[in-house]
């Protein structure tokens, strides 16, 4: 096993400290220049070692919460398993991370950054909505790309705000979001031939 650099030591404690901020004072609070100062780093160790703050919080955030998921959605086969099973996998972790209270406050910073942020620089496969886009068409005839990631644009934004909020959402409403979201997704997709044409009334 390769030791760390001084490199990896430091991009490690920008991280450390990053997430201290961010979850004591809010991602908007935080500056550049606090985060390299409580890391102890040249000012401009965040963007040599990242590119910037939004990049610094992807890596973040991907290094904190991809493990609650991976394991479960890598396993996913678009071909056998249903959309409810992909809800599923999706949002029990969270109902878990969501009672710790670190945990929650990174869902919080979660949701904060990801809808104020709509076009992240996200790396791992499963926060980008391209990924969940491709899974989708696999498991619902006729879904077009663009539908796709504007279900999943919709379902993100409703369990985001859930989960992210301030207190964590009771089992009743966890039961209810899943099929929620679950029905959402797996409605038919649009008859783009009929949803053309102009209602009575109406010109082009």
């Amino acid at each position: 096993m390769t030791a760390p650099t001084r490199a990896d030591e430091t991009r490690a404690q920008l991280l450390r400290c990053a997430e201290r901020l961010f979850l004591a004072d809010g991602y908007d609070a935080v500056s550049v220049r606090s985060i390299c100062a409580a890391a102890g780093a040249n000012p401009a160790a965040v963007h040599y070692h990242f590119g910037s703050k939004d990049q610094l919080t992807v890596a973040l955030l991907e290094d904190r919460l991809a493990p609650i998921w991976v394991a479960a959605l890598d396993r996913i086969d678009p071909a056998t398993d249903s959309v409810a099973t992909l809800v599923d996998a999706v949002i029990t972790p969270l109902v878990a991370t969501a009672d710790d209270p670190v945990g929650h406050l990174h869902l919080r910073l979660l949701a904060r950054f990801a809808l104020t942020h709509p076009v992240a620089p996200w790396s791992k496969p499963w926060f980008r909505l391209d990924h969940w886009a491709t899974v989708l068409i696999g498991m619902v005839d006729g879904l077009s790309p663009d539908d796709a990631r504007r279900r999943w644009s919709l379902a993100f934004e409703l369990i985001l705000l859930r989960f992210g909020g301030p207190s964590t959402p009771s089992p009743r409403t966890v039961d209810a979001l899943r099929a929620f979201v679950a029905a959402g997704l797996t409605s038919p997709a649009p008859d783009l031939s009929t949803s053309a044409q102009p209602t009575h009334g109406e010109t082009r």
